[in-house]
């Protein structure tokens, strides 16, 4: 297996060639009109990683692993900063042991090594984190657990259509397991690649389609959990009413109070039938309205996706003057074809124009690349979707100061917070890069409000991008907060969100939590500085 890159997003093999160098490079001249040379990206040769300060113990040794590249690559996620951090070969704080433990029995035994000699332990599935979730904080000595080992489907439920999942599962290997028996997750991040399911449930991770179940929150049945403290693991029920849900208070800890090995998760029919279109409106003030009323009408399209005019014209194709609203059904039993033209009919009287011919239709027991979702705007769409983390990379090094940022807010307040966000991100790409470019589209939508995501770009200096970056991300967030909006809709809060998540939860839930962790974690060894305060 090819071996991740140590700073940019996907395996070492996928980093940027020079022919996406160049690329680049035309479309910062196109955008911006400076020359900027490619850069050099780094190697395995220019890593200088200091001298592990612990050794593994007898105990873990066999599994366990302290070469440079390992540890770079578990020092960081793949947000922009970390990105820039990795290129940059800035590992002034790395983890001293990566752990890779191939069963439960070896979580235990490498937690409670931790555990009793106070060693910090951070939980790490894939690595996509965009939050410093993963990120070591300052310690005396810190053990990165990678659970990328503990990845099978040990067992399904055919009558119940349930999986007992082992948590270091990617998506990808997950998907491949449940196909063959008929079965999907049904869960799609941006992140599927190179994420987990225990990662997804310590994450509260969503999935790209945009109603109904979307959330991983959805698709938990029990959840299972190794503490210092012991094994915490639920009943594995459909539903219940006694008392606090223990699934939901590890759903979201993010590796706090323990490391997740395993969990059964609700499973689907795969799709057969699929539905899709592209309805084209004047302002993306009419696209939300569509939405919206799609939305209250709950006929829980798998896909209901505004993109403003800029990302309509950036990853549809369109003319960069108009919105997009992007509509898709799936199932696994019925045809999907009057529900399409249902929402298409209450997207044109919100305003929006679409040709009968584009409305889009398969009934096929397999997907292909002629099937509704793979076509015209939505297609277009679709590929940019799954290509962006890659063609990210490719503008590290050349100045560039790119992220985006999601929130959730209700209908009402929408417009109001949209405006207040799209000044602060201006404002800010101004002072620090001479001016920039914001869209917005929407990746959930609820009956109650929308989740707006905000992708930014500036060309900034080169090694300035830190500062820059920093800056902006400070000013979008106020904004965001000051509007109502969550600080994160499905980032997670990590490190970064750690100050506006402070202000968004009440502070008793946070002395409640404390006291949670101070029972599964007396020493407090788990992921210190995530959530609140060791």
């Amino acid at each position: 297996m090819t071996r991740r890159s140590f700073w940019a997003w996907g395996t070492a093999d996928r980093e940027p060639s020079p022919a996406d160098y160049a690329a680049m490079a035309e479309r910062i001249y196109r955008r911006y009109g400076a020359t900027r040379p490619p850069p050099t990206p780094p190697t395995d040769a220019d890593l200088n990683l200091r001298k592990p300060r612990i050794r593994p113990h007898p105990l873990v040794a066999e599994f366990c692993a302290t070469d440079d590249h390992d540890r770079a690559t578990h020092s960081y996620g793949r947000s922009f900063r970390d990105r820039i951090r990795g290129f940059n070969c800035q590992f002034p704080n790395p983890p001293d042991v990566i752990a890779y433990p191939r069963t439960e029995a070896e979580v235990v035994t490498v937690l409670d090594w931790c555990a009793n000699s106070n060693i910090v332990a951070i939980p790490y599935g894939g690595g996509s984190s965009v939050a410093a979730g993963v990120e070591p904080p300052a310690a005396d000595a810190v053990v990165t657990i990678d659970l990328t080992r503990l990845g099978q489907v040990i067992e399904i439920d055919d009558t119940s259509r349930a999986a007992r999942i082992q948590a270091g599962a990617l998506g990808p290997g997950l998907e491949a397991q449940l196909r063959p028996h008929g079965f999907t997750l049904r869960h799609f991040p941006q992140s599927f690649e190179f994420s987990t399911l225990g990662g997804w449930i310590a994450t509260r991770s969503g999935g790209h389609y945009a109603t109904n179940h979307t959330h991983i929150d959805d698709f938990v049945e029990s959840v299972r959990m190794v503490t210092p403290s012991g094994v915490w693991e639920s009943r594995r029920l459909p539903g219940s009413g006694a008392g606090p849900s223990p699934d939901r208070l590890v759903i979201g800890s993010e590796g706090i109070l323990g490391i997740i090995t395993e969990a059964w998760m609700r499973i689907q029919a795969r799709p057969r039938f699929r539905a899709s279109a592209g309805v084209v409106f004047d302002s993306m003030a009419g696209a939300s309205e569509g939405a919206r009323r799609i939305a209250q009408a709950k006929m829980w399209p798998a896909n209901l996706r505004m993109l403003d005019p800029a990302e309509a014209e950036d990853f549809a194709g369109l003319d960069g003057t108009r919105a997009l609203l992007i509509i898709g059904f799936e199932a696994a039993e019925l045809p999907q074809g009057d529900n399409i033209r249902q929402a298409v009919s209450i997207a044109r009287d919100a305003g929006g124009v679409i040709d009968e011919g584009q409305i889009l239709v398969a009934d096929a027991a397999e997907r292909s690349e002629s099937s509704a979702g793979r076509q015209g705007a939505v297609g277009s769409w679709r590929n940019s979707f799954i290509n962006a983390p890659y063609e990210r990379n490719a503008t590290i090094g050349f100045g560039v100061v790119a992220e985006t940022l999601e929130t959730a807010i209700t209908w009402e307040r929408w417009p109001a917070m949209d405006a207040m966000v799209r000044s602060a991100l201006a404002e800010a790409l101004r002072r620090t890069c001479g001016g920039g470019r914001v869209s917005c589209r929407f990746t959930h939508v609820y009956p109650d409000g929308p989740a707006p995501y905000y992708t930014f770009e500036g060309l900034g200096q080169v090694g300035g991008e830190l500062e820059a970056h920093a800056e902006i991300k400070q000013a979008a967030s106020d904004a965001v907060m000051a509007a109502g909006g969550t600080i994160t809709h499905h980032h997670a809060v990590g490190r970064t969100h750690r100050p506006w998540y402070d202000g968004q939860r009440p502070d008793p839930f946070a002395e409640a939590l404390r006291a949670v962790k101070r029972s599964v974690d007396p020493n407090g060894i788990l992921n210190p500085g995530v959530l609140i305060d060791p």
